[in-house]
Formats: C-alpha cells, structure tokens, sequence
C-alpha cells in the first residue's frame, strides 16, 4: 500500500510539468528550387505550438524574398542568417513581406509559427510561403 501511495504522489507532482513542457523543435526542410525556377510555394498547416523552419541556400549579394499568407493574422516568421544568433528579419515587427540583399552565402533559416497568444488557444491556420532568391 505505501508504494502505491508513492507511485500517486510522484504523479501528481511530475505530471503538471508534462503538460507545460516545451514542444519540439521543427525540424529543418530544405528548399530547393525547381530547374529554371527562382522560387517555391510551399502549403501547409500550422496548429498550437507548431512550427516550421525552412532551410535556404543563398549566396552573397543575392536577393531573397520571403511572403507569408495565411488566413491568421498570427501567423509570422522570422529570417536568421548563417551563423547569427540573431533573426535579420522578425515578422511579428515588420509584417508578412521580406525582400533583401544577403551578406553572407550559407544556409539562411526561416521559422514559421503562431504568435504566443494564438498557440495558447491551440488556434489553427492553412499558410502559403513564398521563398525566392535572384541575382
């Protein structure tokens, strides 16, 4: 009887903290462009605390653009050159659109989530983002 009542009150304390616990990371996609192509829409769905990052390789001096359209206003992103720590570029402050000249050739990462407040209510959104880069 007495492990039993341990067992209970190791649950009750830890199981809080399960269902507070940080989701996982999204897990990089590549894009790639298709042949000819100078950039690539790609569908999808986000919900809660979802996200998704999008991994680009850009050379120096290129021009890259990135639009989001997405039926919730909460929907953002963010742009992080190669080794920033950093984002050049935070959706949630300068809107849906991004265009600019890259300084650095390497991976550039885009994250694409629900703001807090949208994730907390579990809300769910449909999206379109656009990647593309020229020059």
């Amino acid at each position: 009887m007495r492990h039993l009542f341990h067992l209970a009150a190791a649950v009750a304390v830890t199981l809080p903290f399960a269902a507070i616990a940080p989701a996982q990371p999204a897990r990089p996609e590549r894009v790639q462009f298709a042949r000819g192509a100078s950039s690539a829409a790609i569908k999808g769905m986000l919900k809660g605390d979802q996200s998704r990052t999008f991994l680009v390789n850009l050379r120096a001096g290129q021009t890259v653009t990135v639009r989001l359209q997405s039926a919730n206003a909460s929907a953002n992103f963010n742009v992080t050159a190669p080794g920033a720590a950093e984002a050049m570029f935070i959706g949630s402050v300068s809107g849906t659109d991004f265009t600019a000249v890259v300084p650095s050739s390497g991976d550039y990462r885009i994250d694409l989530f629900l703001m807090r407040s949208a994730a907390r209510r579990n809300e769910a959104t449909s999206f379109t983002i656009t990647i593309g880069a020229r020059g």
